[in-house]
């Protein structure tokens, strides 16, 4: 069988090329893709060639090994169905509805230990979202927001929206929201955000904070802070709105870009804590309890109550690669969500 894959070959290059796909062995199965979901923070940036030398293409994913060194496969997000079965494999497996972290790719060969089956109430829109909403939990597991605190986000991108959907259910004393992008804006205010604001309007030291003020942050400032914008400049804006012995939780990956962080000010006097998460790691303070399993049940109850596959916003064919790569670095206000489909 042949089948379509594809290839980064060096910046702003890529390359749909057509192979062999091997059949399954015994322990394995064939997966034909459905959708194939696009991370636009971390795969524009790859595509820009905005990555750390030496750097492994994922440390926990066996479907990415290797580095990132030109030619590479990437994508971490397929939605498939089992189209053939290698042999030690119960042939109901046959037609499940399955989640790969897989690179883009229109067939591939897996164990089947490595796929996620789907809930059949969990329609394929939606579980695209998948390791979006893991994250999005992550950063709520690790932020550890308390009933009446203050929090704010900034970056609305789909992690953003999707961590703001999450903090909408808590009993929090306030939620804002910070974005470029009026669409995104206005997405998390539908979500329970009290406000959302552009950061690029507030560029004097203290007037993001007195804006968040005035539509209801405490004047002791934000008690927690997400920064998923990807723009290492937010630091010092969350650092801002922060408040005496606050936290900020980074979730962005900022590849070769450089923050340069104001450490002389308010953060030092107001003992703000800055800590990094990750999603492939549970914190070790909750491993005794939780494992991947149990967040997953997490995660499929979200997808299915938040429904994120109404913000997909473009559809392309694999062939269309390039103009989705560029569209997604040269116009990213015009996407919101960007999706490989194959059928």
């Amino acid at each position: 069988m042949k089948r379509q894959v594809l290839v980064h070959r060096g910046v702003r290059k890529i390359e749909i090329i057509e192979e062999e796909c091997p059949p399954p062995a015994e322990d394995e199965v064939l997966i034909q893709t459905r959708f194939s979901g696009i991370s636009a923070g971390t795969e524009a940036m790859i595509y820009q060639g905005l990555f750390p030398d030496q750097l492994a293409l994922d440390e926990n994913l066996p479907a990415l090994a290797g580095e990132f060194k030109y030619p590479f496969r990437y994508g971490y997000c397929c939605i498939g169905q089992i189209v053939d079965i290698g042999k030690n494999i119960q042939p109901t497996w046959r037609g499940k509805r399955v989640f790969a972290f897989y690179p883009h790719a229109s067939h591939f060969t897996v164990p089947l230990s490595s796929l996620i089956p789907l809930p059949d109430t969990l329609r394929d829109e939606d579980a695209v979202f998948l390791p979006n909403m893991e994250t999005a939990v992550n950063f709520l597991q690790d932020g550890r927001p308390i009933l009446g605190e203050a929090v704010i986000v900034f970056g609305l991108g789909m992690v953003g929206l999707l961590t703001c959907a999450l903090l909408g259910q808590f009993p929090l004393g306030f939620l804002g929201g910070a974005d470029l992008f009026p669409q995104r804006r206005q997405i998390a205010l539908s979500l329970g955000a009290d406000i959302a604001l552009n950061p690029a309007e507030f560029s004097q030291p203290g007037s993001l904070r007195r804006a968040f003020i005035s539509a209801g942050l405490p004047h002791g400032g934000a008690d927690l802070v997400y920064e998923l914008s990807g723009v290492p400049d937010a630091i010092n804006q969350a650092i801002e709105v922060c408040g005496f012995y606050s936290r900020i939780l980074i979730g962005s990956w900022y590849g070769k870009k450089i923050a340069a962080v104001d450490f002389g000010g308010h953060f030092h006097r107001n003992r703000i804590g800055i800590f990094s998460s990750q999603v492939s790691r549970i914190d070790p303070s909750l491993s005794g309890r939780w494992d991947k399993q149990r967040r997953f049940e997490v995660v499929f109850e979200q997808l299915e109550r938040i429904k994120p596959g109404n913000w997909i916003s473009h559809l392309f064919p694999l062939s269309e690669a390039n103009q989705v790569f560029d569209l997604l670095v040269d116009s990213p206000h015009e996407v919101l969500q960007a999706v490989f489909s194959y059928l």
